[in-house]
């Protein structure tokens, strides 16, 4: 599994049952053609796809990311920058956790300011801009990254809540 395979899997979850064309996903993520290509390929045979779909298996993926994710691509934080909240510090998030400490996905365009933490995958920025769901995703991914047990709990609590709403 690569970081990128995170990041397309939950968009996957978000466009539902729609048939993206790996041009389309390419162009929405930032990501290349043959890496889409090869990201679904994983995911289907870890069997993070249902068989022959790009429907995402989502119980045995929230379970990756509850009990995986941390292991397999642990949080890197850098110094103080600007760039846009993530995880606990992300604008829809912030009263539930508690967490103080500002996080940011560094970016020059930014407006917040806080400690950066590597988003799973460089083109994340340049994705969240047009994605506000997928933004929400990513940061939940970064509290399980980074937060203690009870933000880690509360955090898959709340991505099985989107998986849920987009059966």
């Amino acid at each position: 599994m690569r970081p990128q395979d995170v990041v397309l899997l939950l968009k996957l979850i978000i466009d539902g049952g729609e048939e993206n064309k790996i041009k389309e996903l390419s162009s929405k993520l930032f990501i290349s053609a043959s890496e889409i290509s090869e990201s679904l390929n994983r995911s289907a045979i870890s069997g993070l796809l249902l068989p022959d779909t790009r429907t995402v298996n989502k119980e045995p993926f929230l379970k990756f990311l509850e009990h995986g994710l941390q292991y397999v691509f642990p949080a890197q934080l850098g110094p103080v920058r600007n760039g846009y909240f993530t995880a606990h510090s992300e604008s829809s998030l912030y009263l539930s956790f508690s967490s103080e400490e500002k996080l940011v996905w560094a970016d020059e365009q930014g407006k917040e300011r806080g400690q950066t933490i590597l988003p799973l995958y460089p083109t994340v920025v340049k994705t969240i801009k047009k994605d506000r769901l997928l933004y929400k995703l990513l940061a939940l991914c970064d509290i399980i990254r980074i937060g203690d047990a009870s933000d880690k709990n509360k955090a898959v609590w709340h991505l099985r809540e989107a998986f849920q709403t987009r059966s």
